[in-house]
């Protein structure tokens, strides 16, 4: 069988900082995904949290209707144009949630993001805002997650029925009966982008074509001006970071405080992306099993490089004769590598790697497709709970310059420096910019470095061990950024704030009293 056997061509795999949450749902417990705000295309059934009126485009003008929702937070909407230059064209509306800052004197707003791209702020905010931002900056500040265009509760990208999401994720497709590289399998990749677009532009309309980060970095500066804060305070996860930096290259004059936790690095093109995370994820499996090795009940054993030989021979296994689930879906060697990764983003998830190495090498699934499914946000009935992946592919192939003709040479050379460059899961990462190839909807945006000239300090954080967003990146953006300050956590895992005692300490520090370190503190606990 081809070796990429159900495993769609995908874009980078950058995703949400989700943080010890697999922990619960490993563990058997029921994950309660709730809303605070109208389920999105119907309309809200409460006028007060219904988009205020606007007079022509003065989008900045708005005054949102809050309204409460549960817990302590309110809940509204608010318009913006489908499309910025084009302002008094087609509308979109945006859903918020904001917690009012609980000492009932806030020192203004924090916007936060938790990621993805496709991730919804409103969740992160209304579910676990303690595992967002800080107890202190809950109390001095209102805290606001939105969900950006496209995504969740705002106006969402849609583009597959559960079913048809399934097929695209769990079995083959017309590309994996071609052998991989070939200008066949190409068009057959191509052809299964545009259906994919197809199917985004009959169920949503145009406005797949404008969720670039560009456009929601405008939104951004719009909802800083509803709220009338003079600059944006700003929190962002993983790809929040980029949502963050370009702002502070669109608007430098108008940031305040902003601290990007898990850097990506603005000039870092696909293939850049897709190499570092290869990488990445290769040294965080191989952290796993040097620990493992330590323990008595490893499924692994020998030498560290024996071991990681021992899973990808496991890899192997499963893409030569994949297995199947008791529900019918295909568990190929794509399914076994997105449960690989999941548990790789918080270090606390590494026993469950334990679990999926003993039971796939029995032939058994369940806890191979738990994990997957997880990082689909897919319930075990086979419901997808929100947009993520719809809005992950369009968000990326339009914030990735791609070339409508790819030079299948170079495509082949990069899956071979993959292959050799993670011995373990790069035979599995090759060709990544051949679907967004096929996307009709051609990214605007360049990637390249952002200076944000004349900034107030903006704080970045990187974790050594970061797979999702390798370290160096946050070295690079801290570098570009002419007021950036890196901070250096020492540790493993997607993300510091709310996990590193120092990362907080000096996150808070900064937030509430402008404090900002001399030089990197190089955070170890």
């Amino acid at each position: 069988m081809n070796e990429r056997e159900s495993r769609p061509v995908q874009t980078p795999m950058i995703r949400r900082a989700r943080g010890t949450a697999l922990l619960a749902l490993l563990a058997g417990a029921t994950l309660l995904l709730t809303s605070c705000a109208p389920e999105p295309g119907t309309g809200s059934t409460d006028a007060s949290s219904a988009p205020a009126a606007i007079e022509g485009d003065q989008f900045e003008n708005q005054q949102p209707q809050w309204s409460s929702c549960g817990s302590g937070m309110q809940c509204a909407e608010v318009f913006a144009p489908l499309d910025w230059n084009n302002r008094a064209g087609e509308r979109i509306t945006l859903s918020l949630v904001k917690q009012p800052a609980r000492n009932g004197k806030p020192q203004g707003t924090i916007f936060v993001n938790p990621g993805g791209p496709g991730a919804s702020g409103v969740e992160f905010i209304s579910e676990s805002i303690d595992g967002a931002v800080g107890s202190d900056l809950q109390d001095a500040f209102d805290i606001i997650g939105w969900d950006p265009r496209g995504v969740g509760q705002s106006t969402p990208v849609r583009c597959l029925t559960d079913a048809e999401m399934d097929r695209v994720l769990f079995e083959p497709g017309p590309s994996d009966d071609l052998e991989e590289g070939t200008e066949a399998w190409l068009a057959a990749v191509m052809a299964e982008a545009a259906e994919y677009a197809a199917g985004c532009e009959s169920k949503t309309g145009e406005l797949y074509k404008y969720v670039d980060t560009q456009s929601t970095v405008l939104d951004l500066e719009m909802l800083r001006s509803v709220v009338r804060d003079d600059k944006l305070n700003y929190l962002g996860y993983s790809y929040g970071t980029y949502i963050g930096a370009r702002y502070a290259d669109t608007f430098p004059e108008r940031v305040g405080k902003l601290v990007l936790d898990g850097a990506i690095d603005p000039a870092a093109t696909e293939v850049d992306v897709v190499r570092e995370q290869t990488k990445g994820f290769e040294a965080a499996l191989r952290a796993y099993v040097t620990d493992c090795l330590t323990r008595k009940d490893c499924p692994v054993s020998g030498s560290v490089d024996e071991a990681m030989a021992q899973w990808g021979q496991l890899l192997d296994r499963v893409d030569k004769e994949s297995l199947q689930g008791s529900d019918g879906r295909t568990f190929s060697a794509g399914t076994m590598l997105t449960a690989i990764i999941t548990p790789l983003y918080a270090q606390g998830n590494w026993p469950y790697l334990d679990d999926l190495f003993e039971t796939v090498s029995k032939g058994e699934t369940r806890v191979g497709f738990l994990l997957a499914d997880f990082y689909h946000d897919r319930s075990a009935d086979g419901i997808y709970l929100d947009n993520s992946n719809e809005a992950f592919t369009a968000i990326n192939c339009l914030d990735y310059p791609s070339n409508e003709t790819p030079d299948l040479a170079a495509m082949r050379a990069e899956a071979e420096s993959l292959s050799a460059l993670a011995p373990t899961i790069g035979k599995y990462q090759g060709y990544s910019g051949a679907f967004c190839a096929g996307w009709p909807a051609k990214s605007v945006d360049e990637r390249k470095p952002v200076r944000g000239a004349g900034a107030d300090p903006i704080l970045v954080i990187g974790t050594t061990g970061d797979p999702a967003t390798p370290y160096q990146w946050s070295v690079l953006l801290a570098k570009q950024l002419e007021s950036g300050v890196l901070v250096s956590f020492q540790g493993e895992g997607h993300t510091a704030y709310g996990k590193s005692s120092c990362v907080s300490t000096l996150v808070d520090a900064y937030f509430l009293r402008g404090d900002v370190p001399a030089s990197d503190p190089m955070c170890t606990k």
